[in-house]
Formats: structure tokens, C-alpha cells, sequence
């Protein structure tokens, strides 16, 4: 058992009969009505305040994570509360508990991938970024790894999202040599391929992310704190528009047809 510590601490924050206090800022009077969720959320990762230019790239970021149909994580979140109505927090968990190497969470993979080829200390020194480029692409194939960030299933030869998340990152002071980095990645990984490999969303989160410094370990915490709203509204609307009952039949239906008696 390690050495007790002396005194338990935490700078985010602390509650009186009174008072309540967020990262030094009182809660109903400096941040009730004078923030988004969006800025609230930059503070308890930060422990600041972020700037007019900051607040509009993350709340873009954020936002971008909410939503994007009937994805895996939307089908687990509904089949649950099918399942399990009385537990909408376990039908939110179900949806968050896929999110990892494939789906959202690519983001971390992708910022982990241009910090070990771009440390912070080196940024700004000259280094050949196109070198860099090159290096990362064969560092992947010669695993037989997918680069994390590139490709979607749906969105091709561009992922719609990834030009304007570039275009107000430059607007506001957050496209620099990450972002470059991440376009000259792809180039070098469709030219070695031979397939088109768009910088999808979390690609262009995590080089944004990589440009505000975030650490890599916590850039998928974006995604789950983003997609849980979007979450909620597909428990709300399964509520009021069944479809996982519809879908568990259709499969039953299907698999039975295929694989049942006297299947062909």
C-alpha cells in the first residue's frame, strides 16, 4: 500500500451551504448565463477561461461530435433502452462504450500519431515536414496499421466537415504546422495505397486538438462528452419512434432465412 498522502487535493471544484466555485469562477454568477457548454467545458479542461478565437474552434470541434446518424453507438444506445427503458444512463453508456479505434475515439490515434512525429518542442525549428510525412505513412504500413484519421466509409474523396473544421481553425488563429502535417499525411498514404483516404472528422479534430496542445490521452474525452448529447436525442426519439424492435425482428427474419431449416 503506498504512503498516504498528507492532504487530498483538487483545483476544479468545491461547494459551501453558500457557494460553489468552477475552476476559481463562481457558478451562478460568472459562469450562469455568461457561458456555453462549450466554454464551460474548455474550462474544467483548462482551468481558464478560453478566448473569443478559442471558443469558437472547440464549440466547432464539439459540435461536430454530437451527431452523424444511425451510427453503431446510436444503435447500441437504443437496443439498450429497448431492452432496459427504465435505465436512459445505461442506454447513453451502451452508445459510449464503442467509442475507440474506429468510431470517434480515431481522434486520439490520430493526435498521438503527429505528436510522436512533430513533439511540441520541435514545433517552429525548421523540420522537414514532408519528410516527417513519409516516415509516419511507412511507420503504419510496415505494421499494417491503418492511419488513424484517414478514410470514411461514406464521405469520398472529402469529408465535408474537414474543410470548414480547417477553415475556421485558420480564422481563428489555430491552423498551423499539425494541420499541415495531417494534409501532407494523407498525400503520402494515397500515393502509397493507391486509394482515396479523405481526412475525415476525427483526422481534422485531432490536428486542431494538436494546435491547442490538448494531450492526446484525454482528445477522445471530446468525443464522449459530445456524443452523449447526440445520444440523448436518439433515446428521446426511440421513445417516440420505435425502431430497434423493428430491427431485432428484421435480423431474426433474415438470419432465419439465410442460415435457419431449409434455408438456400
Amino acid at each position: 500500500m503506498g504512503k498516504r498522502k498528507e492532504k487530498i487535493s483538487s483545483s476544479i471544484a468545491w461547494s459551501t451551504p453558500d457557494k460553489i466555485s468552477v475552476r476559481g469562477l463562481d457558478l451562478p454568477n460568472e459562469i450562469l448565463g455568461h457561458m456555453n457548454l462549450g466554454d464551460l467545458a474548455f474550462l474544467q479542461l483548462t482551468g481558464r477561461k478560453a478566448t473569443p478565437e478559442e471558443s469558437r474552434v472547440f464549440n466547432a470541434i464539439v459540435i461536430t461530435l454530437v451527431e452523424h446518424g444511425i451510427t453503431p453507438s446510436a444503435l447500441a444506445a437504443r437496443m439498450t433502452y429497448m431492452g432496459a427503458p427504465e435505465s436512459l444512463q445505461a442506454a447513453v453508456a451502451a452508445g459510449l462504450c464503442g467509442l475507440g479505434t474506429v468510431f470517434v475515439g480515431s481522434m486520439e490515434g490520430a493526435s498521438k500519431m503527429l505528436y510522436e512525429a512533430l513533439p511540441q518542442d520541435k514545433l517552429g525549428t525548421g523540420v522537414d515536414l514532408d519528410a516527417l510525412a513519409v516516415e509516419t505513412v511507412e511507420k503504419f504500413r510496415a505494421r499494417k496499421m491503418i492511419v488513424p484519421g484517414l478514410g470514411h466509409p461514406v464521405h469520398k474523396p472529402v469529408d465535408p466537415r474537414t474543410p470548414r473544421l480547417f477553415q475556421i481553425a485558420a480564422e481563428n488563429g489555430k491552423s498551423g504546422e499539425y494541420i499541415e502535417l495531417i494534409r501532407k499525411i494523407q498525400a503520402v498514404a494515397e500515393e502509397k495505397s493507391g486509394k482515396m483516404l479523405p481526412i475525415n472528422a476525427t483526422g481534422a479534430i485531432g490536428a486542431i486538438c494538436c494546435e491547442f496542445g490538448f494531450p492526446w490521452k484525454i482528445v477522445r474525452g471530446f468525443g464522449v462528452m459530445a456524443r452523449a448529447i447526440g445520444l440523448v436525442g436518439h433515446i428521446l426519439e426511440e421513445s417516440e419512434n420505435p425502431i430497434s424492435y423493428e430491427l431485432w425482428q428484421r435480423a431474426e427474419q433474415e438470419i432465419l432465412e439465410t442460415s435457419g431449416p431449409g434455408a438456400k
